[in-house]
């Protein structure tokens, strides 16, 4: 979502009659878009903040703007931490960038817009300079209507409203006709979508819709509630081979007493309940899912549950965050009695756990031909990199002209985070 916030940032800047500079050494204007979910986020903020100074004392006329997240939840300390700063703006502000820019050189170095309403407008975005020629996330909602008890996201991004079906459907087909191949639908909870137009299509029908566009060989979306997963969207999946077979389910923990703390709104019973629906699919889904460790009152017990939990469910990638404390949350309030060293001991464990389970299942893919999006340069011996529908990420050596393109690739080798393959068309 961040990443497609900073792609509207830039295609508004270069609709302005800028032009994208090739490192910020050589930038007139330099903007951080960030995020706030985590205090680490937000201090590394700061320390990109102190490089930026460095380079503003050589180049007095740069422009340094902090948008996104965490300059919402700052608001104006951000020129007391940094007063270098020219401009601040919380999220869904790309079309009002430049016009903040031109305030802040004609109004003292200084401009804000920390506005934050129901307006649905700042939503469609005419202008969007995409970084991959073939995958482009979608904004079909804005912020969140849950109150979980850990996160700033409402704080930050408002109440959740939703494009009109039409818009997304019309956004969709124009990209497909510049060629992309994979979209990737987004929302802070985007299976709570509601058309608020006369079709009142819901988030399965929606997913229909778009697997109609000729054309259009992958769908995505992220990240969906377990509250609001329902039968319709997993037939919508098995009905429709263009809808990504892989679900990101946020759990969170394993444990309903933590669950209940960070007013998730299911119980262990509950979630578990949903992951058994998703098995018994007609196409195989994998499935990811987000947890913290070390949440306020979180016993030794709450923990244990929570590796039975991805255990049980066999996860085919978890995120895994220790607790940070955020402003304005309601867990602030609770006593958040483990240490750091705690906290990060149970990290390892669940992540060395996880480890083991992500080998196992991906060894199972040892032999199989499987279609992969070439998006990108492999991180390791190989040349290219891309995705399996089910989001597994494949290395693979071949010609630099296969970027962008679906390829054929038959898996070699595997790890526990990735797999290796051979190009075979």
């Amino acid at each position: 979502m961040n990443e497609l916030d900073s792609e509207k940032i830039a295609g508004n800047l270069q609709h302005s009659g800028l032009e994208p500079a090739g490192n910020a050494g050589s930038a007139d204007v330099v903007i951080l878009n960030t995020c706030s979910v985590r205090e680490k986020a937000v201090q590394k903020v700061y320390a990109r903040l102190g490089t930026l100074k460095k380079m503003k004392s050589a180049k007095q006329d740069l422009i340094i703007g902090v948008v996104g997240c965490m300059a919402q939840l700052e608001g104006k300390q951000v020129f007391t931490k940094a007063p270098f700063v020219n401009l601040v703006a919380g999220p869904q502000k790309g079309h009002a960038i430049p016009g903040l820019i031109e305030r802040a050189q004609t109004n003292g170095g200084r401009a804000i817009d920390l506005r934050m309403d129901d307006d649905p407008e700042p939503l469609e975005n005419a202008y969007v300079l995409r970084e991959s020629p073939r995958r482009a996330g979608v904004t079909i909602s804005e912020g969140c209507n849950c109150r979980c008890s850990f996160c700033v996201v409402p704080f930050t991004r408002g109440k959740q409203r939703d494009r009109e079906s039409a818009n997304i459907v019309h956004e969709v087909e124009e990209l497909v006709a510049q060629g992309f191949l994979e979209i990737m639908l987004l929302g802070q909870t985007v299976n709570a979508y509601h058309d608020p137009s006369s079709d009142r299509l819901t988030f399965a029908g929606l997913l229909r819709r778009l697997a109609s566009i000729k054309g259009l060989r992958r769908i995505r979306f992220t990240s969906p509630h377990p509250n609001y997963f329902n039968d319709d969207v997993i037939d919508a999946i098995d009905s429709c081979p263009q809808i990504c077979n892989q679900i990101h389910l946020p759990v969170q923990s394993g444990s309903t007493k933590v669950l209940r703390a960070m007013r998730r709104g299911y119980s262990r019973e509950g979630y578990l309940a949903t992951v058994a629906r998703i098995r018994r699919a007609r196409r195989p889904i994998a499935l990811s899912t987000d947890i913290i460790v070390g949440f306020p009152g979180e016993s030794d017990a709450d923990f244990r549950d929570t590796l039975r939990l991805i255990d049980e469910v066999q996860y085919d990638c978890v995120f895994s965050f220790k607790y940070s404390p955020r402003p304005n949350t309601t867990a602030l309030k609770l006593c958040d009695d483990l240490t750091d060293e705690e906290k990060g001991d149970r990290l390892k464990i669940l992540q060395e756990n996880q480890k083991l389970i992500q080998f196992n299942r991906n060894a199972a893919y040892l032999g199989r031909i499987v279609e992969v999006l070439v998006d990108g340069k492999a991180k390791n011996k190989f040349l290219l990199a891309g995705r399996m529908t089910d989001n597994r990420i494949v290395n693979f050596d071949g010609a630099e002209d296969l970027m962008g393109q679906l390829a054929m690739i038959e898996i070699t080798g595997f790890g526990a985070n990735s797999l290796s393959g051979t190009w075979i068309q």
